[in-house]
């Protein structure tokens, strides 16, 4: 069963705006793979989150830390399995 899972990307101070492009093109696959819901970031700067879906909190880490802001040392990841209570 494909649950949702939310992973929220945190910069660090080794933050390289250089990631960004690299960071889009990775949510894009996602999204090409229907492993993707929904991102975006955070108006203060200090990050985003996105929403991914897959078999498990396991399979979601997997996902996540292939992430080039993770596996440049740009942003810690977190990844939460997210169950909605409400949704439009």
């Amino acid at each position: 069963m494909t649950r949702k899972y939310l992973v929220m990307a945190m910069r660090t101070p080794n933050f390289d705006a250089a990631t960004i492009e690299p960071h889009r093109r990775f949510l894009d696959a996602l999204l090409e793979r229907g492993q993707l819901q929904e991102s975006g970031k955070f108006t203060d700067g200090s990050g985003g989150a996105y929403v991914i879906l897959a078999e498990s909190l396991d399979a979601a880490r997997e996902i996540a830390f292939t992430d080039p802001v993770h596996t440049s040392g740009s942003s810690e990841l977190t990844v939460y399995e997210w169950e909605i209570a409400v949704s439009a």
